[in-house]
């Protein structure tokens, strides 16, 4: 650890204890052994510590927030690992509000990126309803976030016009354009985009800006199926027009663990409905969005059971609250069996109806708790029994059989099995049975170019 200290300073090198809490994963899964957690202020730091560990055969575990929701973010219980957290990077190095565009180090906070853009009348639009204060942009485009806006602005790949990435061998490679076309070769900035620091660890990114918004309007819709909310999509996409930026859908099953574990939460309706949408419009120019958008609805025809529009912030973000707190009230819960996947946008209530039938069959009295990100087809569907005692015991003796159900569904819908959390530890022998023998040939391949002495963020993705 010595020879670490002189690269960073000692107190940016932590042991024993207090390296304890980087090496458990947020929701508590995962958990490993690290020789030591690093934390560099620079990027010439992040180079000499890389170059000193692939000299010793040392793996390293980059780190941002330790949001990983799939184990990706953590070392594994055995091997000679470090952390490299890259938090104290977190000096946003520039914003060019006539470029739309912004350089900003790996260990700045999705948040304060956000209030910066904000702060130039511009818009950074990565929404992640969870984990906005905490996570950081380093590990935003290493996982490709998804989050709710992604139906209008796309991931976090396409949010991005250039990299900085040191290299598994120390080279810092400084691709940090602002360039919204460069047609010179191969685009390297998405090898490391999505491949959750098994390639380099990115150290700071020009992002995309955006005009800022001036009006929005948010409805709060009650529907019993989800085959109505595919129509509905499709209905307000036509007559909403990019101005829809957020779809998003929520079981029944999701706001009885908010109203149990979350405080201040309360019903939008009288009623008790199988699903609820929280749809929104935005745009640049001011005012009119609520009737654009009551009348997109009332125009829907029959399906709709009730719903509300309304413009006024409070009243709109008590709707939020309920969406944004469906994580942490599963949190306290308990555990579950987690799955983040994707479908084509009009199979989704496919997917619902028949893995629902499925595990119902399978295992009678089960919950499952379905939300997500309806605009592109993202579903988080998790599974566990009503009874938390019971869940762990469970979860031992059926996850196996869970997945399969579900996956077997996602396989015949021609979907994903990852959608916006990666792959990390968790889904990294799944992958497996997915993608064509030929597409991981070509992954590895690329890995061991990079990577030959196999050190960055071993026992992930491949």
């Amino acid at each position: 650890m010595t020879s670490l200290s002189s690269l960073v300073g000692a107190a940016a090198v932590l042991t024993g204890e207090a390296a304890g809490p980087y090496s458990i994963d947020w929701r508590g899964r995962y958990s490993g052994n690290a020789l030591a957690v690093v934390l560099p202020s620079e990027s010439k730091q992040v180079a000499d510590v890389v170059r000193l560990c692939a000299a010793e055969s040392i793996s390293i575990v980059p780190q941002g927030g330790n949001t990983s929701l799939c184990g990706g973010s953590v070392p594994l219980p055995q091997g000679r690992q470090i952390v490299l957290n890259l938090s104290r990077m977190n000096r946003i190095r520039s914003v060019d509000a006539a470029n739309y565009s912004m350089t900003v180090e790996a260990g700045c906070k999705l948040a304060d990126v956000r209030e910066a853009a904000e702060n130039c009348n511009r818009l950074f639009p990565l929404g992640l309803t969870a984990t906005q204060n905490i996570c950081e942009i380093g590990g935003n485009l290493s996982t490709n976030a998804g989050g709710i806006n992604v139906l209008r602005y796309g991931n976090a790949r396409d949010l991005v016009l250039g990299l900085e990435v040191v290299l598994p061998d120390g080279r810092i490679w400084n691709g940090l354009r602002r360039l919204r076309k460069d047609n010179s070769g191969y685009d390297l900035k998405h090898l490391f985009i999505g491949a959750e620091g098994t390639l380099g660890i990115i150290t700071a990114a020009v992002l995309k800006l955006f005009p800022r918004l001036q009006s929005s309007a948010t409805g709060c819709v009650a529907i019993e199926s989800a085959e109505v909310a595919v129509r509905l999509l499709a209905h307000m996409r036509a007559n909403c027009g990019d101005r829809l930026s957020s779809f998003e859908i929520i079981s029944r099953t999701c706001l009885d663990l908010v109203y149990r574990h979350i405080p201040d939460t309360t019903e939008p309706f009288a009623g008790k409905y199988g699903y609820y949408l929280l749809i929104q419009v935005s745009d640049v120019l001011p005012g009119g969005l609520d009737e654009v958008l009551r009348a997109a609805l009332q125009s829907f025809g029959p399906g709709l059971m009730e719903h509300l529009v309304s413009t006024d912030a409070g009243i709109v973000e008590k709707w939020w609250k309920l969406r944004k707190n469906i994580s942490e009230a599963q949190k306290r819960e308990g555990i579950s069996i987690k799955h983040d996947v994707s479908v084509p946008v009009n199979r989704i209530a496919d997917f619902l109806a028949r893995s629902d039938i499925a595990l119902r069959n399978a295992f009678p009295g089960v919950r499952i708790v379905a939300f997500g990100h309806m605009g592109d087809g993202n579903i988080h569907y998790n599974v566990s029994l009503p009874n938390p005692d019971q869940n762990r015991e469970f979860i031992a003796h059926h996850e196996a059989a869970v997945n399969k159900q579900v996956y077997q569904v996602i396989r015949e819908l021609d979907g994903s099995i990852s959608a916006e959390h990666g792959l990390g530890q968790l889904k990294r022998d799944m992958i497996r049975d997915f993608k064509d023998p030929l597409e991981l040939e070509l992954m590895r391949n690329i890995k061991q170019i990079l990577d030959p002495l196999g050190l960055m963020n071993p026992g992930k993705v491949i």
